[in-house]
């Protein structure tokens, strides 16, 4: 897991050294032809689909509408691959996705490029990441603790969830993590990511599942289809509560908070333990520049990196509200910032 932290963060700061990319002028000058549709179609991942998000995705829509003029229509999905496809053949303008989503998107289509990204703590791209964890069931995490602190040797022959395999925090990075940890030691040397993808005596796993969503993963987790389970804290934030611990650490417990909505409704009280922690470059907010306008494009970075958006309640929550939410100040400097796709290199390393 160290050396995904080393490689995010490193490569991370070659990307930002490096500047504005050729790709992203490229594009922006074949937008400057592009007229811009009467509606916005803006794609949602599965995880910011749900009802509970309505609030804050419709907000999200008033600033789009509000930018540009435009109608906006909300694609809610039930799969990765669907927001993914919608972005990149253009039935989608804008998406939020996760990073390796977006090098899907951008792969298959080159025109799709990042918008903007929320800010770390700080106010700036130096600490932009969420954190993808791995985890147990509370009062299961003794066989996983080495030390002062906590191993993962032990997840090896269990019944482990990802999310989906075009999540970057729910399968792209555990799945690197895992593969990097065990291939040190001999019985595992010729570990592949590809061996991780199904379940069997014969095979790492003993079974695989895969949530559909970080939702759905952590569910698996705390029903007991699953010993272990990767998924992100971002995704189970508006759920969940820190129980004991440090946030964002080995060792820390979570609670299924009360009022959680679906799916956790039925699952209130119910801990886990988070036994690893990487973190993850934040999710962008992706554009096709095949179908938005440049024009469009510069009104749509000048509202979202707005001191209007920035001090919105409705898209960045109060550090002490109690509403769900995609984006909640910590520090009160969170505030989206415009990001170039050589950015998300880290992300595409790890798939080499």
């Amino acid at each position: 897991m160290k050396k995904i932290l080393t490689l995010i963060i490193s490569l991370s700061l070659v990307a930002v050294a490096s500047g504005c990319g050729s790709k992203a002028g490229d594009a922006q000058n074949a937008a400057a032809s592009v007229k811009t549709k009467d509606t916005i179609t803006i794609a949602w991942y599965p995880n910011e689909s749900g009802a509970d998000l309505k609030n804050a995705r419709d907000e999200l829509g008033k600033v789009i509408e509000s930018a540009t003029g435009k109608k906006v229509e909300h694609k809610t999905t039930t799969d990765y691959i669907i927001a993914i496809e919608a972005i990149a053949n253009g039935s989608a303008d804008l998406a939020f996705m996760g990073p390796q989503g977006y090098v899907e998107a951008n792969a298959k289509n080159k025109k799709v490029l990042p918008l903007v990204v929320s800010s770390g703590e700080s106010g700036t791209l130096d600490d932009a990441v969420y954190f993808s964890w791995l985890n147990v069931r509370k009062g299961e995490e003794e066989p996983y603790k080495s030390g002062n602190g906590f191993a993962i040797d032990n997840i090896a022959g269990k019944k482990f969830s990802f999310v989906s395999n075009s999540s970057t925090s729910g399968f792209k990075v555990p799945s690197a993590g895992i593969v990097s940890y065990f291939a040190k030691k001999d019985k595992y040397k010729n570990l592949t990511v590809d061996d991780l993808l199904q379940g069997g005596k014969d095979k790492f796993f003993g079974e695989v599942l895969f949530g559909g969503t970080h939702q759905g993963a952590a569910v698996n987790l705390l029903t007991g289809k699953a010993d272990v389970a990767a998924f992100c804290d971002t995704c189970v934030a508006n759920y969940v509560e820190l129980s004991t611990g440090t946030a964002n650490k080995p060792g820390a417990v979570y609670k299924v908070k009360q009022g959680a909505a679906e799916p956790f409704n039925t699952l209130i009280g119910k801990e886990f333990t988070v036994i690893s922690v990487t973190p993850v470059l934040n999710s962008p907010f992706a554009i096709n520049t095949g179908t938005i306008s440049a024009e469009d494009q510069k009104k749509l970075k000048d509202a979202f990196t707005s001191d209007a958006v920035t001090k919105n309640p409705k898209v960045f929550l109060p550090s002490d509200s109690k509403e769900s939410g995609l984006f909640k100040q910590k520090t009160g400097k969170e505030k989206f910032l415009p990001v170039e796709d050589v950015w998300f290199n880290p992300v595409r390393e790890l798939s080499k």
